[in-house]
């Protein structure tokens, strides 16, 4: 699995980084995007829906997320 660290980053930001790794996916793998902003939790959920990749969101501290996508 593939982690990147966006912590502090703003939209688009962590979209754009996201997108430089889902190109190179295979059927199965995933990857996880750390962000401690609302909007980018938001942003990449409805990208990963447009995309047809699934998406789980977890809030695993008070601000932090990890959003991970698999490739279907």
């Amino acid at each position: 699995m593939i982690k990147l660290d966006c912590l502090g980053d703003m939209c688009p930001v962590p979209v754009i980084k996201l997108q430089r790794y889902l190109e190179s996916l295979e059927a199965g793998e995933h990857v996880m995007l750390v962000s401690d902003h609302s909007c980018t939790r938001n942003t990449v959920e409805a990208f990963a829906l447009g995309h047809h990749f699934a998406c789980d969101t977890v809030e695993v501290m008070n601000g932090v997320w990890e959003i991970t996508l698999k490739k279907i």
